[in-house]
């Protein structure tokens, strides 16, 4: 008998054969299993996601069609990494009507082992146009992005797909980068394991997958400025929204109202202007926690997007349903995780009168410092203007 067979059936031998095993794969099987749909699962395996919503509400106080990529002379920063691929391959920013802008989907995923996996996100009436690592299958191809078109019009939904990621939690080394600051990277801030994906290049890491795209479905919420100057919130979907804040800025005062759980119609007050960014993202976090994000997901999520979410004008930021998440974004991942946690917040733009007035008066006063606050909300700022008037409500 081959002596280092007779040793591999030893305890001892079982032990020391095991940690080249599990490398190498070859106890994948043991470790995994199947569900009653007849899926491949990793019950250990942990996935994570967080992203966000954008839009801006009009007259009615439904979600409007707008450019959400940018205005032309007012497209706003560039905020993603040069490493980030892009739609058609290029950087692109003009050109596509639609409703969602969705920000920083990053999808996290936990595991005590090596495996590999792959994952699918599918966004309905809507396109991916951004996303890190590289990934094996963009769709639809081809798609024009420097003319005006409505994503409406689209024949087919927009997909992205990466068929072999490698979940590496015990992998060391460094993720890419460049000097100058970026929001993109406060996402990295999480105890998530380690990605590996193989290109035609060489090999791409990075502790999520990034995608970012935009949609032509409509919002699951509506919200309009009453007469006497409140809010009022419609649920429009069969889920309730789990929570949202309505939160206001006017230079360097700052309020907001925490409103709870949303159903049909509720009418919220305005904001006194008396509280601080710091408390906001304080509760901001604890619903998010609440919602199940991990505490480091959910402080790397209010990282990323604070100074965005909490700039100046009027908005109600809420938790997407996840019913609404699963059928506008559905997203399958194979071996299917133990646990899938999708969080989403949904930012509504609120044209109120301090906005209407803000940006008339600086139109007139060629105020281009106070029109970059709005930036790429302008365009859909004026056309609600143009509806309501500078009263600003919508009754």
């Amino acid at each position: 008998m081959n002596p280092a067979i007779g040793r591999s059936r030893t305890a001892g031998g079982v032990r020391s054969w095991l940690p080249r095993l599990l490398a190498s794969g070859l106890l994948a099987f043991s470790l995994t299993g199947w569900n009653s749909n007849g899926q491949h699962t990793a019950p250990d395996l942990t996935a994570h996601e967080w992203g966000t919503f954008t839009a801006i509400a009009g007259k009615d106080g439904r979600a409007i069609e707008w450019l959400p990529l940018g205005l032309p002379g007012f497209p706003g920063p560039t905020d993603l990494p040069r490493f980030v691929e892009h739609i058609n391959g290029v950087n692109f920013k003009l050109g596509l009507r639609g409703i969602i802008r969705m920000e920083t989907p990053v999808l996290y995923f936990y595991s005590p082992r090596d495996l590999t996996v792959s994952a699918k996100v599918s966004f309905a009436k809507g396109l991916i146009t951004e996303w890190y690592p590289h990934a094996d299958r963009v769709e639809p191809a081809g798609v024009m992005t420097d003319t005006a078109q409505s994503l409406s019009a689209l024949s087919v939904n927009g997909s992205i797909a990466w068929n072999r990621v490698a979940v590496s939690p015990n992998l060391a080394g460094e993720f890419p980068s460049e000097e100058q600051p970026n929001r993109y990277y406060a996402a990295r801030e999480t105890a998530s394991s380690p990605l590996r994906v193989q290109t035609r290049t060489g090999e791409q890491r990075e502790k999520f997958l990034f995608y970012r795209g935009v949609s032509a479905s409509p919002l699951p919420i509506s919200a309009r400025l009453t007469r006497d100057g409140k809010l009022l919130v419609v649920s429009l979907g069969e889920d309730e929204i789990p929570n949202a804040i309505l939160f206001e800025r006017r230079g360097e005062r700052v309020g907001y109202r925490v409103t709870g759980a949303l159903t049909d119609r509720t009418t919220v007050d305005p904001p006194v202007l008396n509280a601080s960014v710091d408390s906001v993202c304080g509760d901001l976090e604890e619903i998010l926690a609440g919602q199940g994000l991990y505490r480091d997901e959910a402080h790397a999520m209010v990282e990323t997007w604070k100074d965005s979410w909490f700039e100046e004008g009027s908005r109600l930021i809420y938790i997407v349903p996840g019913g609404f998440i699963d059928k506008v974004l559905p997203l399958t991942i194979d071996p299917v995780p133990g646990q899938i946690v999708r969080v989403f917040v949904g930012r509504l733009e609120i044209v109120t009168p301090a906005t209407a007035m803000a940006v008339k008066a600086a139109l007139a006063r060629h105020d281009d410092a106070t029109l970059d606050q709005y930036g790429r909300f302008l365009e859909p700022i004026l056309q609600t203007l143009k509806q309501i008037g500078v009263a600003g409500t919508h009754d």
